[in-house]
């Protein structure tokens, strides 16, 4: 058989990732406030880029129109006090009102700073030349007090609290190995070889480190920040004392050993955890100010008067852009050197990318809530109760899109509801069989909130385990196995009916 080289043409089509299509891809995940920070970025680089002025809200500053005689009239007020009239001189002042504005008192110390400028405008306020007329520089939220730091809290105690230098430094070293929680990450003994001090001192400044506030600070570990907090109320007695050093048994909720090694019945002991729950485990965290990112939702849903319900995008949550095709059309016919038309054609293509990925954005996101409520509709209507099992798969079907489009448009999207502000994903959940063979099943999450419910209801004398309640589940028509009622109470942070069963008896000998 002969071996020969052959040229064969053949067509042939492929999907090709471009860089425009993974961005596009990318800006179905975003989260409003990331989606707000690209398009910021975009517009800083693309000179053919800006933002709708109708997407910059801002309250009305113009005077709303008055009437008289049935003809519309702008405030009088207004006009009397227009900025272009405000814009005089002071000699113009000095002359209308026969005066001089010179200062009479030349001892005043601010004589000098107040002299009129150059021009003869007379110096405002806020440092501007022009009566009315703000500095542009001026920034209101420079002068606004900032946040008071852990740090700086404990500094300023410092100062009143240690006298000499070297506890001052030891005490220094000290604040800068506290976490954010309060807690002191070091060695002792590293720190005092490194600063050059006896373990001694750095005991005795953490001592009174520890006295200072907020309570619980500088604590190695949580049974030492509670005996902190505890000795600041006076209330670490010896059995106090034993039950902050059997934290893991009161993690397992195993109250009868608690109750045997702290010396106490068990109705002390509940008083003694009560207290417990009163103390603050972090105490540095008071003085975080990084605070946390508000939630923007991207769609609405409303009951209309047709009690149909009406899903609407939050024009919030969509920035806007506009291309400034004109601006574009003006620079292209000037003489550009062959780099810059290149340039200039590449904003033009990124800047129509970016319009239109952002309109189609929102018009899959709107198709995938309005799915989403035409599927759960028994939800909006009577409640967790009656949510149904749906899948992404479900909905991408429903639509004509894929089902990883829909996953990445549920991703950190947010929908509000008159039954609060939900996740998108909140309503994807699993099947869980009927026990009487039918084909819906039955929500994950309902199966949840079920479970909850029933264990809200039990009492000290029958308290439900996990067999009771798979066998109370099935008798409502829910085929749901014990390991998986154990799952989801866990998933709740609900203790088993052992646990809970020692704490209802506790509490019950606690109350009389």
């Amino acid at each position: 058989m002969a071996l020969s080289a052959k040229l064969n043409l053949r067509q042939s089509q492929s999907m090709v990732m471009t860089p425009q299509l993974l961005q596009s891809i990318r800006l179905l995940q975003f989260t409003q406030l990331e989606l707000d920070r690209f398009v910021q970025e975009q517009i800083e680089i693309n000179p053919l880029l800006e933002r709708n002025r109708n997407d910059e809200s801002g309250p009305d500053l113009e005077p709303a129109p008055t009437r008289e005689n049935g003809v519309e009239t702008e405030n009088a007020q207004s006009q009397d006090w227009s900025m272009d009239q405000l814009e005089v001189s002071a000699t113009a002042i000095a002359d209308k009102l026969d005066t001089s504005l010179d200062n009479v008192f030349p001892d005043d110390p601010g004589h000098a700073e107040n002299k009129q400028s150059p021009s003869g405008a007379m110096p405002g306020r806020s440092g501007s030349d022009v009566i009315g007329r703000p500095d542009t520089d001026f920034d209101l939220e420079a002068i606004v007090a900032g946040d008071l730091t852990l740090r700086d809290h404990l500094i300023e105690q410092i100062s009143m609290t240690l006298r000499t230098a070297p506890d001052r430094l030891i005490a220094h070293e000290l604040v800068d190995a506290l976490d954010p929680n309060g807690y002191l990450d070091t060695d002792l003994d590293e720190l005092s070889a490194r600063i050059g001090c006896e373990r001694e001192d750095a005991d005795a400044v953490l001592g009174a480190l520890q006295e200072m506030d907020p309570p619980g600070v500088f604590a190695r570990d949580l049974a030492e920040c509670l005996a902190l907090q505890l000795r600041r109320m006076d209330r670490l007695d010896p059995a106090m004392a034993t039950l902050l050093e059997n934290l893991p048994l009161l993690a397992r909720r195993d109250f009868k050993a608690l109750s045997r090694i702290c010396g106490v019945d068990e109705g002390d002991l509940i008083d003694m955890l009560a207290e417990i729950r009163t103390l603050d485990p972090r105490p540095g965290l008071a003085f975080d100010s990084s605070g946390m990112e508000a939630i923007i939702y991207d769609v609405e849903v409303r009951e209309g008067a047709d009690q149909n319900w009406h899903i609407e995008l939050n024009p919030d949550a969509l920035p806007r852009v506009l291309v400034d095709r004109d601006y574009y059309s003006k620079v292209s016919r000037s003489s550009l050197s062959p780099d810059e038309k290149l340039f200039m054609s590449e904003c033009l293509q990124n800047a129509t990318w970016l319009e239109r990925s952002l309109d189609q954005r929102a018009t899959t996101i709107l198709k995938v809530a309005t799915e989403i409520v035409r599927q759960q509709d028994g939800f909006f209507v009577h409640g967790v109760s009656a949510l149904k099992p749906m899948t992404m798969k479900i909905v991408a079907d429903a639509i004509g899109m894929h089902e990883s489009t829909v996953s990445r448009v549920s991703a950190n999207k947010f929908m509000l509801t008159p039954r609060g502000m939900l996740e998108f994903r909140y309503f994807f959940t699993v099947a869980i069989a009927a026990s009487n063979g039918g084909e819906d099943g039955h929500s994950s999450e309902s199966v949840r909130q079920r479970i909850r419910a029933l264990i809200d209801r039990e009492t000290a004398d029958a308290v439900l385990s996990d067999d009771t309640l798979v066998t109370m589940l099935k008798k409502e028509g829910v085929d749901i196995a014990r390991r998986t009622v154990a799952k989801y109470r866990e998933g709740m942070n609900i203790a088993s009916s052992v646990q809970r069963r020692r704490e209802k008896r506790a509490l019950a000998v606690a109350n009389g």
